[in-house]
């Protein structure tokens, strides 16, 4: 643990846990065995990190992996589970946290996920087991995510939404079930996308939600008729390597 890390009262720090400079771990904290932190990382009252996963199937005694990135934010009774290690594992998995999140009050990260960097979870948002989060994108409060999805990066989703399904990078989710409401234009403006760039993104959305083409015949077409840009590639390969389909 760096020398200058503020560790307040009743906090308790587990075995084997390596917290960076300019961090602050605040009161009623659990910061769990083998838990790796970056530098200026902020824990809020009553933040569980790196604790044990809520898996039946964790090998009782046995100590998941955590790694979390730099300047990230876990307000209260934010609680981010390590990586659940089976019968047999060789304990190489880990749930994985980038740079400079917020993660709000009581929101949770479950075992296994891996979350990228600038991700912003509302107050009481959750992700199941095995869930990915890209970059950047935004959970809105009191949603939850099915295990195994992947949220795709500048990806917003609305609040009490019930998500079932791979979300698509640049999109608007919002629903329960989930629907898919067009682009995220606010964000990608603010991201500094540019109106041709954006104009792209909404005609790669209209092929695929508002032509009457199935998923294969969209991608098709899209390659067709859409310049090659980073943007498309993108939407295109999240789409091909999606397991649980896309939302609709």
């Amino acid at each position: 643990m760096a020398q200058d890390v503020e560790v307040q009262a009743f906090s308790i720090i587990e075995a084997q846990v390596t917290i960076g400079a300019g961090s602050v771990i605040g009161p009623h904290c659990v910061i769990g065995r083998g838990t790796v932190m970056g530098k200026n990382n902020r824990c809020f009252s009553g933040a569980q990190v790196g604790i044990l996963p809520q898996d039946l199937k964790h090998v009782r005694g046995a100590a998941g992996r955590t790694e979390i990135g730099d300047g990230n934010i876990f307000r209260e009774f934010a609680t981010v589970s390590s990586s659940t290690v089976y019968p047999g594992d060789d304990e190489t998995k880990k749930t994985v946290i980038g740079n400079r999140c917020m993660f709000m009050a009581c929101t949770h990260v479950a075992h296994d996920c891996v979350v990228g960097s600038e991700v912003i979870m509302a107050n009481c948002a959750a992700l199941a087991g095995h869930v990915t989060v890209q970059d950047r994108a935004t959970l809105g409060g009191l949603t939850g995510i099915h295990q195994f999805c992947v949220i795709g990066a500048m990806a917003f989703i609305g609040g009490m939404s019930r998500i079932t399904k791979d979300v698509l990078p640049y999109m608007i989710v919002e629903g329960s079930p989930a629907r898919c409401h067009g682009p995220n234009v606010v964000g990608l403006e603010r991201a500094g996308f540019t109106k041709e760039s954006i104009r792209r993104i909404r005609g790669i959305y209209r092929i695929l939600y508002r032509s009457s083409l199935n998923t294969t015949q969209a991608l098709q077409r899209i390659e067709e008729t859409v310049d090659d840009t980073e943007e498309r590639q993108t939407l295109v390969d999240f789409i091909r390597n999606s397991k649980r389909g896309i939302s609709k």
